[in-house]
């Protein structure tokens, strides 16, 4: 085997080095020199390590295109969330806040699969004795989950090769090391070798891998943007640590639709599925109240209802306050200046503060409606109904444009008992659910109109 040759590069413009330095010579940045290694010098074959067969070329019309199989993960939520299911060889990555319930979820994931298939709980952070009290206060099943502590990756993949499990959790990414890098763990340059090694182990072997990532301040994953170019899929976990509702939502999937939602309950026995979460976001006061409306948000494959606050509160700065909590700051600012210039109701003296109940995060256009709505609601200090529902986009010109899905958001307003809905009237059905009074409108004015009737 050769000497594995070391260089250093820069993480900003890509420049190389034979030695490390503080700041790279070609971009001038700061503290961007990581440690890596040279294509095919630190494995023992010539192939750099690379997996498979000689590479056949084929057209479109010969490749096979049967649904790759997939094994449920004993949890509906996160079979939604990963397209249907675990696929075999495919790499998770999950990131989210410490504490916000990432190792609790895969080990509950592990232990219902283990029940059925062999299954390799792999731990970085904590003892096997904490992983197993962490399972009896949850009451899961503990007869078949087998766990191992160690963080050197070459040691992992030698005793998953023996194991042959199905599934593998690898928690967390930062605390692996590879012996071929002499950087400390959770560096640039260690996380990114031993995700590398990790993705190429789970296409040979066919083994579902689960790797738990930190994140940083900003929220985003810890380590080089290209570990989630690495991985399948990419899920985050959020929540706030001291809510109970935490949301697992996807925002990379090879093998499914990206932005789907999965919600779950924090509750002493572990996380709890959601199977109905529009019920849980729409715990309201039993009166009507100013400044809150409900809207129907579309998240993955399914509609969601959710509730949105305002407070319009006169402003004593000479640049009222515009604040958003699961909502767009800069598209409120837009659709304020398109109320006051073609529904004449001016904000510019007013601050203006949003919030999304139960720490959802709304970033599609449909809510611009009843983001007004409650807007004006708060300004006017009238409540609308409990039982109306708002949902459409606004255009600069005040135009009231359709959305997608238009038809399901109605129908599952309508399961839930409301009865009035302003909606765009391209989104107006022709024939709407029982019980549900559908009034379609095209312009901003006509909105306003309809929402005091």
């Amino acid at each position: 085997m050769a000497k594995a040759k070391r260089m250093y590069g820069c993480t900003e413009c890509g420049a190389t080095f034979p030695k490390w330095a503080g700041q790279c010579g070609e971009c001038g940045a700061w503290n961007t020199l990581a440690e890596t290694l040279l294509e095919g010098t630190a494995t023992p074959s010539g192939r750099g390590g690379w997996a498979g067969q000689q590479a056949s070329v084929r057209t479109l019309a010969e490749v096979s295109v049967e649904e790759l199989p997939r094994f449920s993960t004993a949890s509906k939520e996160l079979d939604r969330v990963l397209g249907g299911g675990l696929v075999d060889g495919s790499v998770v990555l999950i990131g989210g806040d410490p504490g916000i319930g990432k190792s609790t979820i895969l080990l509950q994931t592990l232990c219902n699969v283990a029940e059925r298939f062999p299954a390799l709980y792999v731990t970085g952070e904590e003892s096997q004795q904490q992983v197993a009290m962490r399972a009896r206060r949850l009451d899961l099943p503990l007869d078949r989950l087998k766990v191992m502590t160690e963080t050197c990756i070459e040691a992992i993949v030698a005793t998953a090769r023996l194991e042959k499990p199905k599934v593998m959790v690898i928690d967390s990414i930062q605390t692996i090391f590879t012996e071929q890098l002499q950087s400390a763990p959770g560096g640039v340059a260690q996380v990114r070798e031993s995700a590398a090694l990790l993705v190429r182990f789970a296409k040979q072997s066919g083994i579902a891998v689960f790797l738990v990532g930190h994140v940083t301040k900003e929220g985003s994953l810890a380590g080089p943007r290209v570990l989630e170019h690495m991985v399948d899929t990419v899920l985050y976990f959020e929540g706030e640590s001291d809510g109970r509702l935490r949301l697992l939502r996807a925002v990379k999937n090879r093998f499914g639709a990206v932005n789907e939602l999965g919600v779950f309950g924090m509750t002493d026995k572990g996380l709890k599925e959601v199977s109905n979460p529009s019920a849980i976001f729409l715990t309201r006061a039993q009166e009507a109240v100013p400044g809150s409306v409900v809207m129907a948000t579309w998240e993955g494959s399914r509609p969601m209802l959710v509730e949105v606050q305002a407070l319009v509160d006169d402003s004593h700065l000479a640049n009222p306050r515009r604040v958003t909590l699961g909502l767009d700051q800069n598209r409120l600012a837009m659709l304020l200046a398109v109320l006051h210039r073609h529904g004449g109701i001016p904000t510019y003296d007013q601050d203006v503060f949003l919030n999304v109940v139960g720490g959802v995060k709304v970033l599609e256009t449909a809510s611009d409606l009843a983001l007004l709505a409650a807007v004006i609601s708060s300004l006017r200090n009238r409540p609308l109904p409990h039982d109306l529902l708002v949902f459409g986009e606004i255009g600069l010109s005040g135009e009231i444009r359709p959305v997608p899905s238009g038809q399901e958001r109605l129908k599952e307003a309508a399961k839930h008992g409301f009865r009035r809905a302003i909606v765009p009237r391209g989104n107006a059905p022709k024939e709407a659910p029982a019980g549900l009074a559908v009034i379609p409108v095209t312009r901003l004015e006509q909105a306003l109109d309809a929402l005091f009737e």
